[in-house]
């Protein structure tokens, strides 16, 4: 059984004097793939919203399954890029909503990295689109494997928050690194960013590793808004199979979010060093295969 690509003309939004206006082109519902790989992406987008909601990392395993899942033409990686987004959106807002209810997080500070963030990816998208990013697969390595390392060495980094206050100059510093800085990498290659982000919050703001990922979270939902908007004007979404994954992504994000507040940082910890070397090693497949 298949499920069959259907396009709509576009969205109405009303008739003036018998003429029709519509706000987008066009929106795709459903692709041409078969039930199986529905359930194969839905599988996936659970997975990837658990891995998601503790360190980072989701889009490691669900952009590639799209990739792989979606029919192969010209667009093929468009949609992915849209419907992952689609997909992500939702478990992160869920994940984000499950942090904040039950982990300490500050709430108005995320948000302030947030909007830098958004503005650090609309730019890192419009630079992307003038170069090639292949030539910063090598740097984003060498910088996981270091921090890979770094994370090793020290077994105590994010066990605990510091009681050391945060300055305003740490909270200036966490805007510029973790929003405008990460925010502008997100938009300009993408993967890993929020592993990223969980390090550069737990080592700019004294954060434990469990509050990091909780703000992580928050941050994350400002770029992938801003990312989806995109991608929905484009018309490159589609729109009932992310749904669907969406579903799954958010069960997956919450009871993710679950674990990580269960088991604590040492859990995600050990999470985080999976990712960051699973990480490490797509980008080399990436980049030399």
């Amino acid at each position: 059984m298949r499920l069959r690509w259907e396009p709509q003309k576009s969205l109405k939004v009303h008739d003036i004097h018998g003429r029709r206006i519509y706000l987008v082109r066009s929106v795709v519902i459903m692709p041409d793939i078969s039930l199986t790989m529905v359930v194969v992406l839905c599988l996936a987008a659970l997975a990837a919203g658990w891995i998601d909601a503790v360190v980072g990392g989701g889009g490691l395993l669900l952009l590639p399954a799209l990739l792989l899942g979606l029919p192969n033409s010209g667009s093929a990686a468009q949609y992915a890029l849209g419907t992952n987004k689609a997909v992500a959106i939702v478990g992160t807002t869920g994940a984000a909503v499950t942090y904040a209810r039950k982990a300490p997080v500050d709430v108005r500070t995320a948000i302030r990295i947030g909007l830098a963030a958004l503005a650090g990816s609309t730019a890192g998208a419009f630079v992307a689109t003038g170069m090639s990013t292949e030539i910063l697969k090598p740097v984003v390595m060498v910088v996981l494997l270091g921090v890979g390392t770094f994370v090793i060495l020290k077994p105590a980094f994010g066990t605990a928050p510091s009681a050391e206050p945060v300055s305003p100059r740490r909270v200036l510093a966490a805007i510029g690194l973790a929003g405008l800085g990460i925010g502008f990498y997100d938009g300009l290659v993408g993967p890993g960013t929020g592993t990223f982000l969980v390090l550069a919050l737990t080592a700019l703001l004294h954060l434990d590793l469990v509050s990091a990922s909780a703000t992580a979270k928050i941050i994350n939902c400002c770029t992938n808004a801003g990312a989806l908007a995109t991608f929905a004007w484009k018309g490159t979404v589609f729109w009932q199979l992310a749904a669907l994954m969406a579903v799954f992504n958010l069960v997956g994000a919450m009871a993710g979010a679950h674990t990580a507040l269960k088991k604590g940082s040492g859990f995600v910890r050990g999470v985080l060093l999976t990712v960051v070397f699973a990480l490490v090693a797509k980008l080399a497949y990436d980049f030399w295969l």
